[in-house]
């Protein structure tokens, strides 16, 4: 989501222009900064249910699933995406979402899964702590939290305080949990990146009974950069699977890689995303696309992954009915028109059992994707 429009003073006024620039070396300067920086690689939080449950010692398969949760606003026309003009949501109205994507996820009875754009303590989300709810509402024991929006202080359009980010969550306990930093964007002004989000992996040690070294690794690439940002998060995703890998473990990766996949019959969503006063596509537009919309330049970002490891959806299954996979949409009232969504192992899924929740419409702008995988013997 790029939510920055105020940040970026005119350069048409330029004691405002100074006066920015001034406030953001204070800022950037004190003791205390308002956004908050990362390391290339340190800790992630844990988390742990209020409610912690037996799991059985014995299992063949265990389904996986990535799902990106939209901060529990649910298809609200939020002004971040969308075209919408919301930016602060009602306490009632992010439980009503929370509680619809627990139900779905009772539903669906996951193992271990990969959530993107948890909040925790953010302002526009009514400083609900949703990594904590959605534990102790579903069957889950365990999580790994990372953040990758984190902020005192966002000053744009009202956002406030900010932390949102990526969670891994399990049945069973989760150990040397880390928060790795991904590229950030070279195609901002320095205040607009000093405020802007960090988009991170996290990684963890699944902690299942007789199964060695299955480690779950949690995307969230870049959405909105023009330039080549977005390519360095896929890179630094299967350098990450490599070196998990090389040292003998078998992974579960996957999340919101914000690119299609390779074969995909539409890869300019420009006009689709084109909200009411935009134009794109004609003489004189500058830019020419919507951010975040033109996957044109994208379309072997993916090669290199599908083939080293494998898709929960092979990509000759997807060419033969791209409509069937579909995971996202930006427009609030439309159905899902292209595919975000991801999951990768080094293992073995079972066959032709990766499922593309498309029924589930109402509780995100993402639709879950879920797999099962089949456990060593």
């Amino acid at each position: 989501m790029d939510c920055f429009r105020s940040l970026v003073v005119s350069s048409q006024n330029a004691p405002l222009k100074l006066a920015g620039f001034l406030c953001f070396i204070l800022l950037v300067t004190s003791c205390e900064p308002l956004a908050t920086g990362f390391d290339d690689t340190e800790g992630a939080t844990y988390y742990t249910s209020g409610n912690v449950v037996q799991v059985p010692d014995t299992f063949n398969v265990i389904r996986v699933m990535t799902w990106n949760i939209r901060f529990g606003a649910a298809r609200l026309p939020w002004f971040g995406d969308a075209c919408g003009n919301r930016v602060i949501l009602t306490e009632d109205e992010v439980y009503s979402a929370l509680q619809a994507i627990a139900d779905k996820i009772n539903e669906m009875k996951p193992d271990i899964l990969l959530l993107q754009e948890v909040d925790i303590n953010s302002k526009r989300s009514a400083y609900i702590n949703e990594m904590q709810w959605l534990l102790d509402h579903t069957y889950f024991n365990y999580a790994a939290y990372g953040s990758q929006w984190k902020a005192q202080f966002i000053p744009s359009d009202g956002l406030g305080r900010m932390d949102e980010g990526n969670a891994i969550l399990s049945r069973w306990k989760i150990s040397n949990a880390q928060r790795i930093q991904l590229a950030l964007r070279d195609d901002q002004d320095k205040l607009t990146r000093y405020f802007y989000e960090r988009c991170c992996m996290v990684t963890g040690l699944i902690e299942i009974p007789h199964v060695n070294n299955l480690y779950a690794v949690n995307i969230h690439a870049s959405a909105f950069a023009t330039d080549d940002t977005k390519q360095k998060h896929i890179v630094q995703f299967k350098d990450e699977l490599d070196r998990i890998a090389g040292l003998g473990g078998m992974f579960v990766a996957g999340g919101d890689l914000n690119t299609l996949p390779p074969g995909s019959d539409t890869t300019d969503y420009c006009i689709q995303d084109m909200c009411p006063g935009e134009s794109f596509h004609q003489a004189g537009d500058d830019p020419m696309h919507k951010e975040g919309s033109n996957y044109e330049p994208e379309k072997h970002w993916l090669d290199t992954l599908y083939s080293a490891y494998h898709c929960a959806v092979p990509v000759d299954e997807f060419r033969n009915n791209q409509y069937k996979y579909f995971t996202h949409t930006t427009r609030g009232t439309h159905f899902w028109d292209r595919t975000l969504d991801y999951l990768f192992t080094n293992y073995q899924w079972v066959d032709h059992s990766a499922v593309t929740h498309q029924d589930a419409t109402k509780e995100s702008d993402h639709a879950p994707v879920s797999v099962l995988l089949q456990l060593p013997k």
